[in-house]
Formats: structure tokens, C-alpha cells, sequence
């Protein structure tokens, strides 16, 4: 059998801002892509500057903490962008008025009007900008679309999403945006539904095939924090849509047990469980509620797919206008009222060595069933939640474009 031909095509130049923290793993997958052939690291943008070991193999590659300079100097044609939350929109224009495209880490931004700032410039630039929300390359999503249009699971009735992960307070020490809602008068909005369980509002969304900002009629949210943080580290949120399928997502960052997340599609026959950060969906239907053995998918990596998009090979899988909907959740997560503490009787310290981490009583099943039911917080009963959510309506678009 012979050889498979090389891509004679020549590796897309791509820097990176943003290379600790998370920003660790985009280095190791630019690290993977540019072994296939993929894409060239050209440039590292970093307050300061990484060690040559964490380099190796990448060959000559700039570094600056000017972002500008950078990509003027090393003409990259891509950057990856994994910085602070309220730096994103500013350094994505960055990159579209030198007419480079962007892979923007989640959330694009920290409210509506800067979303709207930043996809309105990269489109007036003729830029390419895919979010990075990785859990929307996975091919279960089509699958699971195909499974619902075929009616496995009846009419689609809503969508509940889940996460229970455990963070002890270091984490919202790594960084002083961490666990913040504003920062010097700025935006930040670093919730436990905008930041690290992101990926269950969206892929919930993407699910209910409610992606778009004008698919969202209204906004109901429910915020609270264990940790002595201004942000919110226990909340869920009720998305109500233009056709009718509701999304209900609730998480926690104050679990006993850290869970895998997962997005629960509701039907009047039956569900589809997707654990998106495994591929894995569980398909149960009929008057038994039968299942099979789990099927677990492939996944597209996203600045893979931004690099076959700008070679006219193949649609952005996680553009601006398919994250709208999440957006206007951030949205109405930014104009809530800040987020109430939990009474010192509704949470414990972690034993021993963990004594740092706070632990919501009982909040591990209280986060599956709200994905389970569709109902927030206090509507199941929780002592400690609100008692009536709160409301967030109206257009975005006439609300924002005016501020």
C-alpha cells in the first residue's frame, strides 16, 4: 500500500496569547498541530516571557508581551487567544484590524455590548473568530441531532445541563480576575456558569438548536457563593426560548464529589444524556426507558477547524452568531444582583488537608435533579435559595447598542 502524500500546503503561522494557566493547553495542542504539519508557532505574547524547555521542538518563536508588535513583526495569520476575560474583545480587534484571524478562548467576553463590539469588528474586518468552546466539535452533537429529527426520543420537551465540580479557594486565588464580577471598575463575570462549567450552558443550548442571541426570550437566574468570593460559585439558570424547548442548567463548584457534567435532552419518549467532555451519550426511550451501551464520538479540535475553515475546506464550527444565546445568559448573569452568600449552616469545610474547599450540603444531587426536572434551586426546595428567580427580558440588541 503506498504512503499517503504530504499536504504540500505550507503550515499556518500562528501565535499564541496567553500561554500559562490554561493557556497551557492550546501551547500543547499548537505543540500537536504543527507536528501534523498543521499550523507553525510563530510567536508567544506573555507579561513574562516562557523558558526555552517549554518550547522545545517548536523551533524559532518570538515572544513579547505586545501583541500588536508581535503579530505585526512575526506576520502570523492566526492567534490563539486565552488571556483574561475583560481582554479578550480588545485583543481579538487587535488581531482583525492586522487582518488576523482568532481562536478566542470562553467566554468571548464579559457582557453583551463588548460580544457585540467584538463580533461587529471582526466581520467589518473580514476575520474569521471561533470560540473556543470545545465541547461544539464534538460529533455527538450531529448524531444527537439526527437521533432527535428521526423522533427517537418523541418531541423534544427541554433541556437540563449538570455540573458538580469541586474547586477549593486556591482557584479563585490564581488570578486576581478570579472569582470576581468587576475588577477596577470593569466587567469580569467570572461565574461558575460563565467561566468553568461555560461548556454546559452552551452545549445545552446548541442541543435545543437555541444558539442565537434572538433565540433567547427570557433569562432566569439564580446565583449564590459558599466561598468568600464576589462572584457566584453555586448557581443555575432557566432559559426560556423562541421555540418553546426550555434550558435549565444548574452547577456548582462546591460539590462532595467532582462529576463528570453532562447536557440531558428531555422528550416525551425518552432522553439522551450527552457527558460532553467525554463524547459519551446514553440514549434511553420507550415505556421502559430502555438502554443500550453508551457510544462515545469523535471531536473536531477547534483551531483545527479554523485552519481547514480558512482554507475553504470546511465551516467554523463555534463562530460568534452560534453563541449568541450564551451570551445573552452572561448577559443576564452580569445584571443580576450580585450573588448571595450561603449561611454558614449550608455549607461544611472539607476535612484534613482540604479544609480550604467548601462543601454545599447536599448539593451533588440537587444539581442532577434540577438538570433532571428543569426547575431551579428554589423550586426544589433548597432552604437556602431565593425564593422566586429573577427575570431578565428584553432585545438585546436595542438594549446593548444603545448603552
Amino acid at each position: 500500500m503506498s504512503a499517503r502524500p504530504l499536504d504540500p500546503r505550507p503550515a499556518l503561522p500562528v501565535v499564541l496569547a496567553g500561554a500559562r494557566g490554561h493557556g497551557r493547553r492550546h501551547l500543547e495542542n499548537i505543540r500537536r498541530l504543527q507536528r501534523s504539519g498543521h499550523v507553525r508557532l510563530v510567536g508567544v505574547c506573555e507579561l513574562r516571557p516562557l523558558e526555552a524547555a517549554e518550547l522545545t521542538g517548536f523551533g524559532a518563536v518570538a515572544q513579547s508581551d505586545d501583541l500588536a508588535g508581535l503579530l505585526d513583526s512575526t506576520g502570523a495569520a492566526a492567534a490563539v487567544v486565552c488571556t483574561p476575560i475583560p481582554t479578550h474583545t480588545g485583543l481579538a480587534l487587535t488581531a482583525a484590524a492586522r487582518g488576523v484571524h482568532v481562536l478566542l478562548e470562553k467566554p468571548p467576553a464579559p457582557s453583551y455590548a463588548e460580544f457585540l463590539r467584538m463580533a461587529d469588528g471582526a466581520a467589518a474586518a473580514g476575520t474569521a473568530v471561533q470560540i473556543g468552546f470545545q465541547s461544539l466539535g464534538s460529533h455527538a452533537l450531529p448524531a444527537i441531532r439526527r437521533l432527535l429529527a428521526e423522533g427517537t426520543i418523541g418531541e423534544v420537551t427541554g433541556v437540563g445541563g449538570a455540573g458538580a465540580w469541586v474547586r477549593d479557594a486556591a482557584y479563585f486565588r490564581r488570578a486576581p480576575w478570579a472569582g470576581r464580577r468587576r475588577l477596577d471598575g470593569v466587567d469580569v463575570v467570572d461565574g461558575v456558569l460563565t467561566n468553568p462549567l461555560a461548556h454546559a450552558v452552551a452545549t445545552a443550548l446548541a442541543l435545543a438548536d437555541s444558539t442565537a442571541a434572538e433565540d433567547v426570550t427570557a433569562v432566569e437566574t439564580e446565583l449564590f457563593r459558599a466561598h468568600a468570593i464576589e462572584s457566584d460559585d453555586t448557581s443555575c439558570v432557566r432559559v426560556s426560548t423562541a421555540s418553546g424547548v426550555e434550558v435549565a442548567v444548574a452547577a456548582t463548584l462546591c460539590a462532595h464529589t467532582q462529576e463528570e457534567p453532562y447536557v440531558v435532552v428531555h422528550g416525551t419518549e425518552g432522553r439522551v444524556t450527552f457527558w460532553y467532555k467525554q463524547d459519551r451519550v446514553l440514549v434511553r426511550h420507550g415505556a421502559a426507558m430502555a438502554a443500550g451501551p453508551p457510544a462515545v464520538y469523535g471531536r473536531t479540535d477547534l483551531l483545527r477547524n479554523l485552519v481547514d475553515h480558512l482554507r475553504g475546506e470546511a465551516e467554523l464550527l463555534a463562530p460568534p452568531a452560534a453563541t449568541g444565546a450564551f451570551m445573552r445568559v452572561v448577559e443576564a448573569v452580569r445584571l443580576a444582583p450580585d450573588p448571595e452568600p450561603l449561611p454558614a449552616g449550608a455549607w461544611h469545610a472539607a476535612p484534613g488537608e482540604h479544609a480550604e474547599r467548601r462543601i454545599v450540603h447536599g448539593i451533588d444531587g440537587l444539581v442532577a435533579v434540577a438538570a433532571d426536572s428543569l426547575r431551579l434551586y428554589s423550586e426544589l426546595g433548597a432552604d437556602w435559595a431565593l425564593p422566586h428567580p429573577r427575570p431578565s427580558h428584553g432585545d438585546p440588541h436595542d438594549e446593548l447598542r444603545t448603552r
